[in-house]
């Protein structure tokens, strides 16, 4: 647990100067007829036809149209609420998305008018990368834009570090990849691999992922998920006594064939180790905080089918969602990151060789692949400081 030296009193004190937590996530549609304007929020300047977005959703309208993800952010909120509350840290907790109700915009507008004016912002997403953090910095900008051309007062928003090697997100991992080779067969078990997996990115964006010293082969994208990987597979081993064979692959890539993204992808991996003889396999979707419709259709269905047809036997790894060791972990990074801005000095929890992230994203951070870069909160090149 971090190690805050703080002369304020009691807990009450320690968010300080924040007077609220913003959950901020991706949203996704929660019924058939949402499914195609969710997507036209996704890919909104990029010109796709509405009949090719109605194909892209097939997968959400397997399952009735709707995508877990909202429901999942309403149980982490629970469990924030609860961790707050059961460790005297009073700071209300509010959610917006980027891509479906509670819009962004609306709730930073009710959160100016229930007078909050620091604002510390947890995104779920726990990793460096365009989509995964300066865009929703982005987001944010564009929101704080839209509440000042409305003459609102805008409210400083702070984003909570990368949490991807904090104990409260990697714990949970770990217990969930043990959890996942108790199910499998006993006469596999000891030989299975572990395929750790999350989102294909643009092998460009990957490359120019974190901050400007950190790019090229793979950027902090890849490097934050190998270290995750890492200690996640040396973990089990130290709960196992067995030394098992792992790799980061990736899922759910959607771009234009042409563009090169990071690979294997996992079905492809699957094969290969179909080939080479692995006796099962535990996906770990290490990329991914809950079980949204990434881990339901690329994983649950698309993976296990692939594995079926191969006739390897698989298990899929729990992600992190709302586990009571999250909640605590972000109560944490609250703290943690009120300290620092009153100025004490702050001891980080991290697990792995990389160290805990930085708190303020620097210029040059995880730039967008085409276009002028547009402005972007919470980062040293904020124009909201």
């Amino acid at each position: 647990m971090s190690v805050l030296r703080d002369p304020a009193p009691g807990a009450a004190a320690a968010a300080a100067p924040y007077d609220a937590l913003l959950l901020l996530s991706f949203g996704g549609p929660e019924g058939p007829d949402d499914v195609v304007p969710f997507l036209e929020n996704v890919t909104r300047g990029r010109g796709i036809p509405k009949e090719r977005l109605k194909e892209v959703g097939q997968h959400y309208f397997l399952f009735g149209g709707v995508s877990p993800i909202n429901e999942q952010n309403r149980a982490l909120l629970d469990a924030l609420r609860k961790d707050f509350a059961e460790n005297s840290l009073d700071l209300p907790v509010y959610w917006g998305n980027r891509n479906w109700a509670p819009y962004l915009t609306d709730t930073l507008r009710e959160m100016v008018a229930d007078g909050r004016r620091r604002i510390a912002v947890l995104a779920t997403s726990a990793y460096a990368s365009y989509s995964g953090c300066r865009q929703y910095r982005e987001n944010l900008a564009e929101s704080l834009a839209a509440l000042e051309a409305e003459g609102l007062d805008v409210p400083r928003v702070d984003k909570l570090r990368h949490y991807f090697n904090h104990p409260g997100f990697v714990r949970p991992v770990v217990d969930g990849v043990l959890a996942s080779l108790a199910e499998l067969p006993e006469d596999v078990r000891a030989g299975a691999h572990l395929a750790f997996t999350t989102h294909s990115i643009p092998e460009a964006a990957a490359d120019t992922s974190g901050p400007v010293e950190e790019h090229g082969e793979g950027g902090a994208y890849v490097r934050e998920h190998l270290d995750v990987a890492r200690t996640v597979a040396d973990a089990v081993r130290a709960e196992t006594g067995v030394e098992r064979p792992w790799r980061l692959v990736y899922q759910s890539r959607s771009g234009a064939p042409h563009i090169p993204w990071l690979e294997p992808d996992i079905c492809d991996h699957l094969e290969t180790l179909h080939g080479e003889g692995a006796p099962a396999v535990v996906m770990v979707p290490i990329g991914f905080v809950s079980d949204h419709m990434e881990v339901l259709y690329d994983l649950d269905t698309e993976a296990t089918a692939k594995a079926a047809e191969l006739g390897l036997p698989v298990a899929r790894s729990a992600t992190v969602g709302a586990d009571p060791r999250f909640a605590a972990a972000v109560r944490e990074l609250v703290v943690e990151r009120a300290a620092a801005e009153r100025g004490l000095p702050v001891e980080r929890c991290a697990l792995g060789s990389l160290g805990p992230s930085h708190d303020l994203c620097p210029v040059g951070c995880c730039p967008a692949a085409r276009g002028a870069a547009r402005p972007a909160a919470a980062g040293a090149d904020s124009p909201y400081a």
